[in-house]
């Protein structure tokens, strides 16, 4: 904790601030968090006590120093509800959630949760399984959600709700108009400032500039092959 007190600078809490963050925190740079977390290594009783500080670099070094099999699907459940700051808890669902043996059961129970963070999990690992386990998901039917409950949703589910909405519609050409539609008719991130040479997360925009860059990738490699 001295050495992260000592590490922080005011102007990565000034941007943490910007991101949602309050004043519990040190600001901390990300590489910096890292470093110190290697030093670390696996250490889940150092981990559980950095966590329970509720500072969010400490809790970043946390989820780096902890591994899936040191928690339960209750310590999970337990842990995403004490997130307060949108970079911890996508740290926590990267880390942690998406490698948890028992993700799919919590992904399920997160869907339905009232909570914002925990709803935030239950979205990222959907958007996980969408990616790279597709086998045995309705995108059709998560589509309908998406259109029926992100406009309502918290700030913090509207996030990985969004990233649901524009991997269907990347990866299934047949529901692409559909969610396209969906993403013009929600209006969320339609505004977001983008940096210069960064895709903008307004739903439609993405789908169409990835399909786009699909599309240019196939066709390059169609011609080398010819």
């Amino acid at each position: 904790m001295q050495q992260l007190g000592e590490l922080g600078t005011e102007a990565v809490r000034k941007q943490n601030r910007k991101q949602g963050a309050g004043d519990n925190q040190f600001g901390v740079r990300l590489g910096e968090i890292r470093k110190v977390a290697k030093a670390l290594k696996k250490n889940p009783d150092a981990a559980r006590a950095l966590w329970a500080t509720g500072i969010i670099d400490a809790r970043q070094t946390a989820i780096l120093v902890l591994q899936p099999k040191h928690l339960s699907a209750a310590d999970l459940d337990r842990m995403v509800r004490e997130i307060t700051f949108s970079r911890v808890a996508d740290w926590f669902n990267d880390y942690l959630a998406k490698k948890h043996p028992d993700r799919e059961a919590l992904r399920l129970a997160w869907l339905e949760d009232p909570d914002p963070m925990a709803r935030r999990a239950g979205w990222s690992l959907t958007h996980d399984r969408i990616v790279k386990t597709p086998e045995g998901l309705d995108p059709g039917a998560l589509l309908e959600r998406i259109e029926a409950e992100a406009g309502a949703a918290p700030e913090a589910a509207q996030w990985t709700m969004n990233f649901c909405l524009v991997a269907i519609g990347i990866r299934d050409p047949e529901l692409r108009p559909r969610a396209i539609a969906v993403g013009e008719a929600l209006g969320l991130y339609r505004d977001y400032p983008t940096r210069k040479g960064c895709t903008s997360p307004f739903a439609p925009i993405w789908i169409e500039e990835m399909v786009s860059r699909q599309d240019q990738a196939l066709a390059a490699s169609r011609e080398g092959s010819s």
